[in-house]
């Protein structure tokens, strides 16, 4: 089972889960606990291969699918008995989020992506096939920091590079090449993400900076009755981190609003 946090200040309270990208770990929420839980019941989980999830069982695991991933916070969630949820993503977390809540709707009560990735624009496809062809001649740190400035690349969003970077280091090079094989076809996944409106109520927080995510979802929202866009100004991809009290805010009264 993946390695998890809770925070329980009620058993009747609405329960928030937090799901962080790839490279990533659940330390990256350490911005959103103090609001977070005055409000909810917070689960926070490590995702295969990432922070505390490292034991043998996800190092020998062959099947890495979305799918796969996805079930993987399921049997967390059965595990404490928690049928429904909100969620919270960041950056490729948003990913796994969606394609969940895509096979179990019934157990998603909101969500809510930060920094969401949903189509990679040609810079992006290029990147990832980039990287999937050097990552066996380059060390996997070294690709990561550079797809780090790209994605983040201003000064101001150097504390977010930082962090992520940090976090990248505690995987194995071999993870490293698992999560980019199983991005390397995500686009078909992407498509039909943007195709379908899955009637959830979801909030976008996206930074007025994330040049390479915010035009698919700019566009995405106007075609989803379901989502709403909320632009957070000169701020990068990790909103979350860049400005966590907007963030918090606007995510507290999403939630608060569908209760």
């Amino acid at each position: 089972m993946l390695h998890f946090n809770t925070h329980i200040i009620d058993p009747k309270a609405d329960w928030v889960t937090f799901v962080h990208g790839a490279g990533g770990s659940s330390n990256i929420w350490f911005k959103q606990l103090r609001e977070f839980r005055k409000h909810f019941n917070l689960l926070l989980v490590d995702l295969r291969g990432h922070g505390g999830s490292k034991k043998s069982v996800y190092e020998h695991k062959q099947k890495y699918t979305f799918e796969a991933i996805g079930d993987d916070i399921i049997e967390v969630l059965n595990h404490l008995g928690i049928q429904k949820t909100h969620y919270i993503g960041i950056s490729l977390g948003t990913i796994i989020i969606r394609e969940l809540s895509e096979r179990y709707p019934e157990r998603t009560l909101s969500m809510i992506m930060g920094g969401a990735v949903m189509k990679l624009n040609f810079r992006g496809q290029v990147l990832m096939r980039l990287g999937l062809g050097i990552h066996t001649i380059i060390p996997y740190m070294t690709l990561y920091r550079f797809l780090a400035f790209v994605i983040m690349p201003r000064k101001k969003h150097r504390e977010s590079r930082i962090l992520f970077i940090q976090e990248a280091k505690k995987l194995y090079q071999k993870e490293f090449e698992k999560w980019c094989r199983l991005l390397s076809g995500i686009n078909p996944l992407l498509t039909l993400f943007r195709i379908k409106d899955l009637r959830i109520p979801t909030l976008y927080i996206m930074g007025e900076e994330d040049y390479m995510f915010l035009p698919s979802i700019s566009k995405l929202v106007k075609d989803h009755e379901s989502s709403t866009l909320f632009i957070i100004p000169q701020c990068g991809h990790v909103v979350n981190i860049e400005r966590p009290d907007i963030f918090n805010d606007k995510a507290i009264a999403f939630i608060q609003k569908q209760r």
